[in-house]
């Protein structure tokens, strides 16, 4: 039957295309189980599945453009018949209401039925051998048949699916039509090569893919590890923000208020017997409050400490140290430096001098020394108070938040004291050079 001989060859080597497209980014689906390889869309939500239903239209496009040639090259052979070839092509009808009805939708599902897929297969090639056995052209249908072998069914099954579509044709029309020697020789080793090409290339494919669908479950972890450290990232931003605006309202407006709690029972204290020093006082809470105001909208506006507005850090510190009466002494060439290290200093500083007034006793002489050296500055609080033991565990927070304003600027923060010696507060900041 030299006839089947020109379609054979072409049809056999038209059904490289075995597996399925390579998915879009957005079509990737996850691994299959062991020995398996379905092809579906990823459990991604709708997006996925409508890429997936979109892109299938081409697999619907294929379909049709390989049955409608398969129909013309069987009515338009000239062997067998023309009734054999009607009787063929009227089976081939067979399989659009089948592919339509019950393939389609097994085919585009998101997590199809392993028995389903089966028995769409088995229908499938049910309805292509009859035809194909009839006229050698039908072959031409495995275009179509081999491709959803893969895409519906696992690797072992669609290994034994694509073996059948390939050898059951070709051995039921050698035992139909008992073609010349030559003949069937080549129509045998063009299914057998075919076959063999088919089933490597499919599992080569499909062995891309899932390399592809481990790809794809990688970067959505990475996406998710991403999302997470961004929200803990946030969440360490404002955790940050929350302690540093503790340590400004603690440092500045806290520490204040707690002045011009003292001052007002000093003059509750000295109205009666001491009308001067009261008034005094007075002034002095007029101050503080003023200075609490200042300091309440730099931090709103996270402007300059008010006492470094427009001064230098030994003026600031002379004007903190005039309203605690202590002493200031400033030793090294004085120049400017950043910012930060200027703010730690001066807070620093501030704490430790609400510290020496509320539990040094009482009219503790208090002594601030400002240390400038080439790579350093240095802050000295020292008191002659009563002291306290640092061993043991403090309930407030001024001590804890100076060491941590100083550990932001990589500097340290070292507290002495015993009970009766007094208490010493130093603060170094490292200042490199080129911030002067």
């Amino acid at each position: 039957m030299p006839a089947d001989l020109p379609l054979e060859e072409p049809a056999r080597r038209m059904r490289t295309p075995a597996a399925r497209p390579d998915p879009a980014p957005d079509t990737v689906r996850p691994a299959p189980e062991p020995g398996g390889a379905r092809a579906r869309p990823a459990p991604g939500g709708a997006r996925a599945s409508n890429t997936w239903e979109l892109s299938f239209r081409l697999w619907d496009s294929y379909f049709a453009i390989v049955w409608v040639a398969t129909l013309v090259f069987v009515l338009g052979t000239a062997h067998p018949g023309f009734h054999v070839r009607l009787a063929a092509g009227g089976l081939l009808l067979l399989l659009i209401p089948w592919y339509l009805l019950v393939g389609r939708p097994v085919l585009t599902a998101e997590d199809p039925d392993e028995r389903r897929a089966l028995g769409y297969i088995a229908g499938a090639v049910l309805l292509f051998l009859p035809p194909g056995v009839l006229v050698g052209e039908t072959r031409l249908m495995t275009f179509a048949l081999i491709p959803q072998c893969f895409i519906a069914l696992r690797l072992p099954r669609a290994f034994a699916a694509t073996t059948v579509v390939n050898i059951a044709p070709v051995a039921g029309w050698a035992l139909l039509w008992r073609p010349g020697g030559q003949v069937l020789f080549f129509n045998t080793v063009f299914a057998v090569v075919t076959l063999v090409f088919s089933t490597a290339l499919g599992s080569w494919i499909i062995r891309i893919m899932e390399q592809s669908r481990e790809r794809a479950a990688l970067i959505t972890e990475l996406d998710a590890s991403r999302h997470e450290i961004a929200r803990l990232s946030a969440a360490h931003g404002a955790l940050a923000e929350r302690e540093r605006f503790s340590r400004e309202i603690h440092d500045t407006l806290a520490q204040g208020f707690t002045s011009l709690l003292m001052l007002v029972q000093a003059v509750e204290a000295e109205l009666d017997h001491d009308l001067p020093q009261a008034r005094r006082h007075l002034a002095l809470m007029d101050e503080t409050a003023r200075q609490n105001l200042a300091e309440a909208r730099a931090l709103v506006t996270g402007g300059t400490p008010a006492d470094l507005e427009g001064a230098t850090l030994p003026d600031a510190l002379r004007r903190l140290a005039a309203r605690h009466d202590a002493s200031v002494d400033v030793t090294g060439p004085v120049r400017p430096l950043a910012a930060g290290p200027e703010v730690v200093i001066l807070r620093s500083c501030q704490e430790a001098l609400t510290n020496a007034r509320k539990h040094a006793g009482s009219s503790p002489a208090v002594a601030v020394t400002l240390t400038y050296t080439a790579g350093s500055l240095a802050l000295s609080v020292r008191d002659d108070g009563r002291g306290f033991d640092p061993g043991v565990p403090a309930g407030g927070y001024g001590l804890a938040g100076l060491r941590a304003r100083a550990a932001e600027v990589g500097g340290t923060a070292l507290i002495r004291s015993a009970p009766g010696d007094g208490t010493t507060v130093t603060v170094c900041l490292p200042v490199p050079r080129s911030d002067a």
